[in-house]
């Protein structure tokens, strides 16, 4: 198979995007224990993504200023799909753990195929549809475990995770239903992060008077790697929306929180129970019935 052919794979993108993004999960738990902002951490998540669309849209002469209906799409597309998951996301981790807010993505499939399903959008197949139910036990299980223990997490913090995937199937939903016509993935993506990193600095500005990039110096490696994963992600992530539809793309989620899981656990040295690993256990086997839907479809 070769590299295009990869690229128009949506399976091969479901996987790639969700692995990448599994990686947010530990990359933000080492930037909590560090003491950085939530907001200054974002801010460096979205300025990796446009600053390695950037030189590629250059060099490729496609990058071109937006017309009227485009700004609309990336304000609202960069809000509800960066802004507010992300800040969401990093203000919990410290908190719930980078396993457990990672977790939280494998709700998102369920909570788009909901608004799919209103929005009288393209629906999984009856054997997908079981895949997404598939995960939902399992991350309700691992929800159950994790808030039930004797470390469980203030019950705010779980409610703020459990707010991530609300937003993220809006993103999803949002980006289809308003993606502008003749856009190319890679601007879409571009422009979003750039309004995201420039969201996140008058955030910054705002509350504490200047963008403290000096604060990264406690995990500097960890800041770069993140600002990379970041750039390859997301050009994926928007391919994978425009081929595969919100649905499948929702399933990153699942990927995602098996790998933020495995990774906390093997070198940030998190703990979970039996049951929770049982759960991430269904999760992983809802996994293997929406690729094999995918397929068969």
């Amino acid at each position: 198979m070769t590299k295009s052919t990869l690229l128009q794979n949506p399976i091969t993108l479901l996987l790639m995007t969700g692995i990448l993004i599994g990686f947010n999960f530990p990359l933000g738990k080492i930037a909590g224990d560090a003491g950085i902002s939530p907001v200054l951490w974002a801010f460096i998540l979205s300025l990796g993504a446009a600053g390695f669309l950037l030189p590629a849209l250059l060099i490729t002469r496609k990058l071109t200023l937006p017309h009227r209906k485009m700004i609309g799409y990336i304000v609202i597309s960069g809000l509800i799909s960066f802004v507010i998951p992300n800040l969401l996301l990093f203000s919990t981790i410290p908190h719930a753990g980078a396993g457990y807010t990672g977790l939280m993505f494998a709700l998102s499939p369920v909570f788009t195929l909901g608004l799919s399903l209103v929005f009288k959008l393209k629906s999984p197949s009856r054997l997908g549809t079981i895949g997404i139910f598939i995960g939902l036990i399992g991350a309700a299980i691992v929800s159950i475990t994790r808030g039930s223990g004797v470390e469980a997490p203030p019950l705010i913090w779980l409610i703020a995770a459990l707010l991530i995937p609300m937003s993220l199937a809006c993103g999803n939903i949002y980006r289809t239903i308003a993606w502008p016509k003749d856009a190319s993935p890679d601007i879409l993506a571009f422009y979003s992060h750039a309004f995201a990193a420039s969201t996140f600095a008058l955030i910054l500005l705002f509350t504490t008077g200047n963008i403290d990039l000096a604060a990264l110096s406690p995990v500097p490696l960890a800041a770069l790697l993140q600002m990379l994963v970041a750039g390859l992600t997301f050009p994926i992530f928007f391919r994978l929306q425009k081929i595969g539809g919100p649905v499948l793309l929702s399933q990153i989620g699942y990927v995602a929180a098996a790998v933020g899981l495995l990774i906390a656990t093997l070198f940030l040295g998190e703990s979970y129970s039996l049951s929770t690993w049982f759960g991430a256990g269904i999760i992983g086997s809802g996994i293997l019935v929406t690729i094999w839907a995918q397929r068969t479809q």
